[in-house]
């Protein structure tokens, strides 16, 4: 059976309006992904591991009020990404899409287990590694990390006085 050149374009052209349909119907049942950062569940396990690694020393020693300080943490931490330019938004939310996956964590980190499980002194030595390695992206965002957790947690007034910092001039205020 040959095709004629017509009944080939008129099969095309069907097929083009057909699949046309089918995106619309897509898009219309399916909405859009925020284009923002989304504090996920695999971001906040991988931040609830991050955060005590990078204030150790700073955070309080009792089990309750150490839980409390983590997750108040996060929550401005949250916050502050949400206040980056968008690009910035979706690098960190790459990253943390990275940080989350098993195969990349374990590939990137070192650490072969979930966030839950690891060990300060697991999170404590990979940041050391992504600090001083010679991939300057790794670098980059290990400061990221470093720079978003140490601004949430003295975006918070009461650790103000850990570093002697009096608060803005009251002439400012």
């Amino acid at each position: 059976m040959e095709t004629s050149r017509r009944s080939f374009l008129k099969a095309g052209a069907l097929a083009a309006l057909v699949l046309a349909a089918g995106g619309g119907l897509y898009r219309h049942t399916h909405p859009p992904a925020p284009k923002g950062f989304v504090l996920d569940d695999g971001a906040r396990g991988a931040l609830h591991a991050i955060v005590p690694a990078i204030l150790a020393g700073m955070l309080p020693a009792e089990p309750r009020a150490r839980t409390q300080a983590i997750a108040a943490t996060t929550a401005r931490l949250d916050q502050t990404i949400l206040g980056l330019p968008l690009a910035a938004q979706q690098e960190v939310q790459d990253l943390f899409g990275l940080l989350a996956l098993g195969p990349a964590r374990r590939l990137l980190t070192g650490i072969p287990h979930g966030w839950a499980e690891a060990k300060d002194a697991e999170v404590s030595a990979w940041l050391q590694d992504w600090r001083t390695h010679r991939i300057g992206l790794l670098r980059t965002a290990y400061q990221a990390l470093h720079d978003l957790v140490l601004g949430s947690w003295y975006s918070d007034p009461a650790n103000w006085a850990a570093i002697g910092y009096p608060g803005p001039l009251q002439e400012l205020a």
